[in-house]
């Protein structure tokens, strides 16, 4: 079998940041596909699986009710629990999608309330979710982008 992309990818060398990390293209559609890295692979703790399925919840909630929520293909979690994979429509650069990000970081560090489909009607897991936990990260993340800015071009 072959490699695949991420697969590729020096997880030795790889640090928090926005990453573009692959594009794809069919029938003149490009799909663009950002690493949106929280933690430093094999080097941080890995994130709390609660807490990223409410910053799942909350990210992909704010994402589809943005101003870019047309673009928006996906938001979800790393299986190896340190960050996030957000899709979207076209040929993008991490720069094109910083300032976005960075509005779905500050709303879910002010997010107060229920959480968005936290029920058992809506998700396969509600009850596990960790809101304080989620802010933490995602405040962690956002000083880092402002302040690293890890981006690739």
């Amino acid at each position: 079998m072959d490699k695949i992309e991420s697969f590729k990818v020096d997880h030795t060398r790889l640090g928090r940041g926005l990453y573009v990390s692959r594009k794809d293209e069919r029938e003149g559609v490009c799909v663009t596909t950002f690493d949106l890295r929280f933690r430093e692979p094999n080097k941080e703790p890995v994130m709390d699986t609660p807490a990223i399925h409410t910053i799942e919840h909350i990210g992909a909630t704010y994402l589809r009710n943005s101003k870019r929520k047309d673009d928006v293909v996906y938001f979800g979690p790393m299986g190896c629990r340190t960050g996030f994979y957000l899709v979207m429509f076209g040929d993008l650069r991490s720069r094109d999608v910083l300032a976005l990000v960075k509005d779905m970081l500050k709303f879910t560090v002010g997010f107060d309330g229920e959480i968005p489909g936290a029920s058992a009607a809506e998700c396969g897991n509600y009850l596990e979710q960790n809101l304080p936990m989620a802010k933490y990260y995602a405040k962690q993340y956002l000083f880092s982008l402002e302040n690293e800015e890890r981006l690739d071009y």
